[in-house]
């Protein structure tokens, strides 16, 4: 007995000379953007390993909505995104790494998706939200697209044109979904099947705001330079003011935060909410401020 409490006092003692505990990371769940993929060496499969090289040990699920790399880029313009996050409810909660909780990291519009897991789905626990360039307050315009998914684009904003709040438009396209029109605030209000909702625009969910509230940190990065989204605001949960399509106005402005519908005006005061700015244009940072700026949030 007393040897086994020498041992004891042993381990403890380097514990402590090492400032290290023998607990594992806190493991991190990624979501990519629009046109990306789970596993693209060039982007989720870039960020993958930066973390893995700052953290050692670490757990990192990226996120594949289909059963394929090409199904996921599909998915990411037209699967509805209620679908996509009861899915992915689903596998995190039957995930045994990710019941003791779990930090999440979303890229452009898998910032919002990510935001929508942490409302509707508080088991297993997430503990900090990082939206890096995350459309929270939807987009009024839809970027140019590179290369190979241009056609896609272009299908995409005949069908925003068609007219966004359709039923067919809205449970057809991803894109859809979040697009917020100020001039009609009404039928966005009526028409969006997914922003609508976890902006809590039609009524007050209860159990979204407490859920939220279940976060330590609720960071948001915003590129500075920002040429792709529109407006750039609404990656800090800013929007055009209602009406029209020209001035925009703060999260802190507007009346989701004024009557803390979300939280987020609690969260803010309790220091919980993290504005990050970036320069660059969207997506575009340097591993030096990755490391610096976003990995402390994920210890």
């Amino acid at each position: 007995m007393a040897a086994c409490r020498a041992l004891t006092l042993t381990a403890l003692l380097l514990t402590l000379c090492n400032g290290k505990t023998e607990a594992d990371p806190v493991p991190l769940v990624i979501w990519h953007g629009m046109g990306d993929s789970c596993c693209n060496p060039f982007s989720m499969g870039a960020v993958k390993k930066m973390v893995e090289e700052q953290i050692p040990g670490i757990y990192v699920l990226s996120l594949e909505i289909g059963n394929s790399i090409p199904e996921d880029m599909k998915n990411s313009f037209f699967l509805n995104v209620n679908e996509q996050v009861d899915g992915v409810c689903k596998e995190l909660a039957q995930n045994p790494n990710l019941k003791n909780g779990y930090n999440s990291m979303g890229f452009s519009q898998g910032g919002q998706f990510l935001r929508a897991v942490a409302q509707r789905c508080p088991s297993p626990p997430m503990k900090n939200l990082i939206s890096i360039g995350g459309q929270h307050q939807g987009v009024y315009g839809f970027p140019r697209c590179p290369g190979e998914i241009s056609h896609m684009c272009d299908l995409i904003r005949k069908l925003l044109n068609y007219g966004a709040y359709t039923r067919e438009v809205q449970d057809y396209l991803v894109q859809a979904e979040y697009w917020h029109d100020p001039i009609n605030e009404e039928q966005y209000r009526n028409g969006s099947i997914f922003l609508a909702d976890i902006n809590q625009e039609r009524h007050v969910n209860v159990s979204y705001k407490q859920n939220l509230q279940l976060l330590e940190k609720f960071v948001m990065v915003k590129f500075l330079n920002d040429t792709m989204v529109d407006p750039p605001d609404t990656e800090w949960f800013g929007f055009y003011r209602p009406g029209q399509s020209k001035e925009t106005i703060t999260l802190q402005e507007s009346n989701l935060y004024m009557e803390d519908r979300l939280g987020l005006k609690e969260m803010e005061k309790a220091g919980r909410l993290v504005f990050l700015g970036v320069e660059g244009n969207h997506l575009q940072f340097s591993k030096e401020w990755f490391n610096k700026n976003i990995i402390p949030f994920l210890h």
